[in-house]
């Protein structure tokens, strides 16, 4: 069960990381994936090895359990699995218990947090956040991709593990971190949605403070633009236009080129379950500065640095001492990338595996109907 991220041609309107997993879990099983709102239409097509049913039209979590119950009954599922708590989450948990089969659950966003002055997170009313609840503490098994996901999770009563998602290193090939040249501007990343909880108005304010203390420095910005040109006034607000670039959304193919050759993964976010980004750039030997959430987090000090949240002038502060301090960027990147290449998609396929057979070794699960 996933929200999305999983369309027809595999490269544009997705996650990456789920088409990672799904791929390589089809390799050795028969993988169907229930997704809520890829398209408006309810429809099915086949994916990486795997079929993917849309649920399309509202009410997407009845609608989908129905989907899930007449796949189980046309040839029954082992394991029931969700990436994401929310809406995914819950169609899951129910057919698993109305299935008597085990259901794991993936904390993956913002379901268990609520950010008023962002309006962001699925944790804003009490009946949604009791059934959040319900669904961790009566899984299987809860996992998260990063400690402070973990926490949360541990938070809402359920006993978490650990689980990266990976970056496929089939594309993104590692790459030893490389000598920033000294011939050109430093070159600075973002690859995010342009959203608030991005915060992308503290990451234009630290590029202006670097760029009044004389630095020579240019800003990619690779992302869907949710703020309909918002950032791009905010820049020429700010006088740092000429030192940044807003490349909208791009895919894979397209992303990987510009990332290999920055200096810096800049992360400037409120809240992250990863970033997945930060995992992608440290493969390719690209270390990151950013926010204190998520990986960023979990990889400071000795793989990333790691700044408060929404404060500009750190921010800068950190990512100047790293522009100039190239021994220190490269010992980052270098177990950056240690890190990100000892827990890729390939690792993060077994450890669900592993999870799965544990699972479906046990009694099978108390079933809500006899």
């Amino acid at each position: 069960m996933v929200p999305g991220g999983v369309s027809r041609d595999g490269e544009y309107r997705v996650i990456p990381v789920l088409l990672w997993l799904i791929e390589r879990l089809a390799h050795r099983h028969d993988v169907h994936v229930v997704t809520f709102r890829q398209e408006a239409v309810p429809a099915s097509w086949p994916l990486l090895g795997a079929t993917v049913h849309n649920v399309g039209r509202r009410p997407r979590s009845v609608r989908a359990l129905r989907i899930l119950l007449h796949l189980h009954r046309s040839k029954p599922f082992d394991v029931f699995h969700s990436i994401w708590a929310g809406g995914p989450g819950l169609a899951a948990f129910a057919a698993a218990r109305l299935c008597r089969k085990p259901v794991l659950v993936h904390v993956a966003g913002g379901e268990l947090v609520w950010m008023p002055e962002l309006e962001f997170g699925a944790a804003r009313r009490a009946w949604w956040r009791a059934l959040t609840r319900m669904v961790l503490r009566g899984a299987d098994v809860v996992t998260a991709a990063s400690t402070s996901m973990v926490a949360l999770a541990r938070a809402a009563g359920a006993a978490p593990r650990r689980v990266t998602l990976g970056v496929d290193t089939d594309q993104w090939t590692p790459s030893p971190p490389r000598a920033r040249p000294l011939d050109r501007p430093a070159r600075l990343v973002q690859v995010a949605s342009l959203t608030p909880v991005k915060d992308q108005t503290t990451l234009l304010r630290g590029l202006a403070r670097l760029v009044a203390d004389g630095r020579s420095v240019h800003l990619n910005l690779v992302g869907e633009d949710a703020y309909q040109g918002a950032m791009q006034r905010e820049a020429a607000e700010l006088g740092v236009t000429p030192h940044v670039s807003f490349d909208g959304f791009l895919p894979q193919r397209k992303v990987i080129p510009v990332v290999r050759a920055a200096d810096l993964m800049v992360v400037s976010s409120r809240h992250e379950a990863g970033p997945v980004a930060l995992l992608e750039a440290a493969a390719v030997g690209v270390p990151t500065v950013g926010t204190a959430v998520g990986h960023v987090r979990d990889f400071a000090p000795d793989a990333a640095v790691a700044v408060p949240i929404g404060d500009p002038v750190a921010l800068a502060r950190e990512v100047g001492r790293l522009l100039d301090d190239e021994p220190r960027r490269l010992a980052l990147a270098a177990q950056a990338q240690h890190r990100a290449l000892s827990e890729d998609a390939d690792w993060t396929c077994a450890r669900f595996e592993e999870l799965y057979r544990d699972v479906t070794s046990r009694r099978p699960a108390r079933g809500i109907l006899r």
